[in-house]
């Protein structure tokens, strides 16, 4: 089957991969795993992953009311301010809503009082490298941090989250961590029925020590006789995806280039958010190459990357890696063609789940 670039694919295969490591770690730890629908939400392959997940946590009503309509199982609710507006919404839609600060918990502790609440905490300490993305960052907005502010609501929650991992592929660190979790917080987990400690936890990359991982989710489960969530969203679909380009046009500026079908910022814009190279397999051979987006953006680059054959016009290239943070940020920029989703099954048959073309670009705007 001859799919036309651009295209997402994703290949259920890898996909699967992750999912039995998921099935692992839930059967060794007992803790529960729910899909970071901020990092992926194409519904399509959820028929697969709920096999092998407890359900789906959110970021927004949108989030949600996807996660309960299109996974089941498991729903909850996150968001950093719930508006007066959605928050029955959310509610319906909900198994478990966690709210960020008391001040939202106690706003809505009339029209939550229905299903299971919690709230988030912010030890002050995370893995991540990016000022943007660190949760304890200083004056962070992300959860309470004073557990003597928080002692006094806890007749209105039964549980927490802690999300301060971000790719977080060394089990010491998250051990490290964990310990400073329980030191600061440990008068409220013991009160707790439910931890859930978020997403970032490189758990499914190669060479992770997944047994070990298990045994202090374990024991970490049993000190405070809480059960355990992860909310994997990078872990869950690392290395399933591909974005698919062809290349349109070369020229030689001092490098060698091709520009692609496709754009950085608008099909893969966490790269250029965070200033980073695609990735192509294997990245060796003589022929060296900057890949180009097709927006005026200037700096819509890919990346350089080495090939072994010279590249020409219709030639294909595939960036590797592309579901977590990919799909649920592409955009319209410069109106460029947004890449189809196509699934690659477990038979190895292809088939196109979702076509892009004028009508959505025109009705994105107004």
């Amino acid at each position: 089957m001859h799919l036309t670039t651009p295209y997402y694919l994703i290949d259920k295969s890898k996909l699967l991969q992750n999912m039995e490591k998921i099935a692992r770690l839930r059967e060794l730890s007992g803790a529960k795993a729910l899909l970071a629908l901020k990092c992926f939400a194409t519904w399509s392959v959820f028929d697969l992953m709920r096999e092998y997940m407890d359900g789906t946590t959110s970021s927004s009503l949108n989030e949600v009311r996807l996660g309960h309509e299109r996974f089941g199982k498991e729903t909850h609710a996150y968001s950093v301010a719930y508006a007066d507006y959605e928050i029955d919404e959310v509610v319906s839609h909900a198994d478990k809503i966690i709210f960020n600060t008391i001040g939202q918990l106690q706003r809505f502790e009339k029209q939550s009082s229905g299903i299971i609440r919690g709230l988030r905490l912010n030890p002050g300490v995370s893995s991540s490298s990016f000022d943007l993305a660190d949760p304890a960052r200083p004056f962070s907005r992300l959860g309470e941090w004073d557990l003597k502010q928080v002692e006094p609501v806890m007749d209105l929650v039964s549980g927490f989250m802690i999300h301060n991992n971000c790719e977080n592929g060394d089990f010491d660190l998250f051990d490290r961590m964990l310990g400073q979790i329980e030191e600061k917080f440990g008068p409220l987990l013991k009160k707790a029925d439910w931890i859930s400690l978020g997403g970032g936890i490189h758990f499914t990359g190669e060479n992770y020590p997944l047994e070990k991982f298990a045994e202090r989710l374990k024991r970490f489960s049993g000190e405070y006789d809480v059960q355990v969530y992860l909310e994997p969203g990078e872990a869950s679909i690392t290395k399933s995806t591909t974005l698919e380009v062809t290349v349109l046009d070369k020229l030689y500026n001092g490098k060698d280039l091709v520009v692609v079908d496709s754009s950085i910022e608008a099909h893969m814009l966490d790269l250029l958010i965070y200033r980073e190279n695609a990735k192509v397999h294997p990245n060796q051979g003589p022929h060296r190459y900057m890949v180009c987006g097709k927006s005026c953006l200037a700096g819509d680059i890919f990346g350089e990357f080495d090939f072994p054959n010279e590249l020409n016009v219709g030639d294909r290239i595939s960036i590797q890696d592309t579901a977590g943070y990919t799909m649920v940020k592409k955009n319209w920029f410069n109106g460029v063609k947004m890449p189809a989703i196509a699934i690659r099954e477990l038979d190895g048959s292809l088939r196109t789940v979702r076509e892009f073309d004028y009508a959505d670009y025109e009705h994105s705007l107004s």
